[in-house]
């Protein structure tokens, strides 16, 4: 049987629900108040003919007041609470939070799995993270509404949509409700951890369940070598569901009010709205009134029985720590766009797997491909183990429909799978199986890499010196190296086992082979590693929000200065010159069979190729740029020259990368050839007969809309006069 709470601290819940005193109790049970007491404070229990007549009293059965596993049904019902209009007529048209990611579920799966991992409870074996969409239709569906109180929600929802062309969040949301009734079909997506911590802590005070629940821009991870900094990884649970809406059933670590299980609470996320003359700011919560707040105005989690939980969808698989997010209706817009910088190629296999069962059935299809895809590209290093160590991870996904028909079977995520080369390149330095220098194919070379730390406050000096691990091998296949993706790049992590970095070595020497290559930094090289913590702190405080590059941040400047990104810089440097020595081909002597070799061999030439007829358009190939004492981006960049007679003039065009909308365009304070070219007015006018090119360059921070240590420069090289 299931252990409930404690008598006294349950008791004391039930009577504020059901709105009673502990004197109107006693008088009920026709015994004293001190009894009451006496039991509320934990001094005494009451015998088990009393618990009878309580269960009268509180308008339950006996059973519900012996094993006090959930509330009973007395009181305040669940309802849907939401906030009210600032008084000062301020409104927010969205969570202004949402906006910094895209609605696409490989961005979902990439927050969701970070948050899992660093909420990994501490006892040596992996967090568990299971994906599952899931269809909803007829029956299904409609039962489903009721349990949410649809009802309830729905005049909230006409409010948005009748004034949807105002509001992008707006937008989003009427489009959601139109295709939910005109399909007749909703996508729920939930995504369940198991050995995690839980949504621990007080509704409202400080704890992991309001910083989720509550509050924005707020970030209580338990470890130093966390994932999220930031607290905007949670929006992407609201940005997923077209709805706004996410319901919540968490299982805890650590008890709360003398309970673990089935606590529930859920939060819609809609923009600004007049309900029947009425304003509402915005979010709203789906939970018990709390009867502490003034007039009961303010929904609270509840602990619900079994039965509530399984209407809402959100049955846990069983009793071990961790958190159940329910996304509804849930898309993904990205997967509309094969074309998408995401994109991936699909075999006729897939594809005609994917129609089968219609248009429907294709978007749970390719919404499970592209979360398997994302899962394994950014975390195959936290489900990789060996040499007695276990992975940090395991990630499932499924599809299914109405409670019972698979979609998708359940596959895990297998690391050997998405990421075949790195695994193994990971795995041999699990086992100690890596050499100095590759000489044989499936060989596995290890090379240190230093990262010096500054020190904190801007103070001139180095902390110490952190060596980071650099793993490279070649793709032994044709099928690994399909899988790799792009060539000759270094996947950058810290200790948690996410890539946060992917770059492609420059330079590389003649005759090497491709390879794919592993940089380990902080506590992912060990945690006895020279300041494996101190890298750890650094290199978190160097990434943005999303997560997917060392750089230059806000954090990074006020903690320890606007120079400290150049230790980075740095440390990126040394990465390329060490990967770039690991894949060299090693000298061969003067003597070493040369004369045989000669003798042997017979060589001919190959007549020179004509050059084709027509203009040729050279293209960017190399790209180094930092920012300079003043504020300034200063490039150096390559120009690849194709073959030709005539070679068309280019202008080099600096832009600042953003995340929607038109990229503002900068000025050039100077632009310099340094060979192959001349600058005219602006225009690079190639050498005739030059096969490359460099020049250098930099901006007028004059032009610049905003701090430069804050954007992302994008250069292009352009025909014409560069508009």
């Amino acid at each position: 049987m299931e252990t409930g709470e404690e008598f006294g601290p349950w008791l004391s819940r039930q009577l504020k629900l059901a709105g009673k005193t502990q004197a109107e109790l006693a008088e009920e049970l026709g015994l004293t108040r001190a009894a009451v007491s006496a039991w509320i404070t934990g001094r005494s229990t009451p015998r088990p003919t009393v618990m009878t007549d309580i269960a009268k009293a509180l308008g339950t059965d006996v059973g519900t007041v012996h094993t006090r596993t959930t509330d009973t049904q007395a009181g305040l019902p669940v309802i849907w609470h939401h906030r009210r209009g600032y008084l000062d007529g301020g409104r927010d048209m969205g969570n202004a939070a949402a906006f910094a990611f895209d609605a696409d579920v490989q961005v979902l799966a990439r927050e969701t799995c970070q948050n899992s991992l660093d909420e990994r409870l501490d006892n040596g074996r992996p967090v568990r993270v299971r994906y599952t969409l899931h269809e909803l239709t007829g029956k299904a569906l409609d039962d489903f509404r009721e349990a949410i109180l649809w009802n309830e929600l729905f005049p909230h929802y006409s409010a948005v949509s009748e004034s949807a062309g105002h509001q992008k969040v707006g937008r989003v949301v009427d489009a959601g409700v139109r295709d939910m009734y005109e399909k007749g079909r909703l996508v729920l997506l939930r995504v369940d951890d198991y050995n995690a911590s839980g949504l621990t802590g007080d509704d409202y005070a400080d704890g992991k369940f309001a910083a989720v629940v509550r509050r924005q821009l707020e970030s209580l991870k338990s470890g130093h070598n966390a994932g999220g900094s930031y607290g905007l990884g949670k929006a992407t649970l609201w940005a997923t569901s077209a709805l706004g809406l996410v319901l919540i059933n968490s299982t805890l670590s650590e008890a709360h009010e003398g309970r673990r299980e089935r606590r529930l609470i859920g939060r819609l996320e809609l923009p600004w709205r007049e309900v029947d003359g009425e304003a509402f700011a915005g979010p709203a919560w789906l939970g018990r009134p709390d009867p502490d707040s003034p007039g009961a105005d303010v929904t609270r989690s509840w602990w619900a029985d079994e039965e509530t939980v399984a209407r809402l969808h959100l049955t846990r698989e069983n009793d071990e720590p961790g958190t159940s997010f329910l996304i509804v209706g849930a898309h993904d817009v990205a997967s509309l766009d094969e074309k998408s910088s995401d994109a991936f190629e699909v075999d006729d296999e897939t594809m005609d797997a994917e129609d089968e069962g219609g248009e429907d059935t294709r978007d749970l299809r390719r919404m499970h491909r592209r979360l398997v895809k994302a899962l394994g590209r950014d975390f195959w290093a936290a489900m990789t183990g060996g040499g007695g160590k276990l992975p940090r991870l395991e990630v499932f996904v499924r599809a299914v429909r109405n409670d019972g028909e698979t979609v998708v079977e359940e596959v895990q995520v297998d690391p050997s799978v998405e990421q075949p080369t790195r695994t193994r390149a990971l795995r041999a330095y699990y086992e100690g199986a890596t050499v100095d220098r590759l000489t044989e194919a499936g060989q596995v070379a290890a090379r240190s890499v230093p990262l010096k730390l500054p020190l904190l406050g801007g103070a001139r000096g180095t902390l110490g010196t952190h060596q980071a691990i650099l793993l490279v091998t070649e793709s032994l296949t044709d099928a690994e190296r399909e899988k790799d993706g792009l060539k000759n790049q270094i996947h950058s992590l810290r200790g948690n086992g996410m890539t946060v970095k992917k770059s492609t070595v420059p330079n590389l020497p003649l005759g090497a082979n491709p390879f794919q290559a592993v940089l380990l930094a902080g506590e992912a090289a060990g945690e006895t590693a020279a300041f494996a913590q101190e890298a750890e702190e650094f290199l978190r405080a160097a990434e943005p929000p999303e997560h997917d590059r060392w750089g230059q941040t806000e954090e990074l400047t006020l903690r320890w200065s606007p120079s400290a990104y150049r230790r980075i810089n740095a440390f990126t440097s040394e990465a390329n010159t060490a990967a770039r020595d690991l894949v060299a081909r090693p000298k061969r002597g003067g003597r070493e069979g040369g004369e045989a070799l000669r003798k042997a061999l017979t060589v001919k030439k190959r007549p020179k190729a004509k050059a084709p007829a027509g203009p040729v358009v050279p293209e960017l190939s190399g790209l180094d740029a930092t920012i300079g004492d003043d504020g300034e981006w200063r490039i150096t960049a390559e120009v690849s020259i194709p073959r030709g007679d005539e070679i068309v003039p280019l202008v080099p065009v600096a832009q600042l990368d953003v995340r929607s909308g038109g990229r503002p365009k900068l000025d050039w304070a100077e632009l310099v050839a340094v060979e192959g070219c001349e600058v005219e007015d602006g225009v690079l006018r190639f050498t005739p007969g030059a096969r490359r090119a460099k020049f250098r360059g930099a901006t007028d921070v004059t032009s610049h809309p905003v701090r430069t240590a804050l954007t992302r420069l994008v250069v292009e090289l352009r025909a014409g006069k560069g508009e």
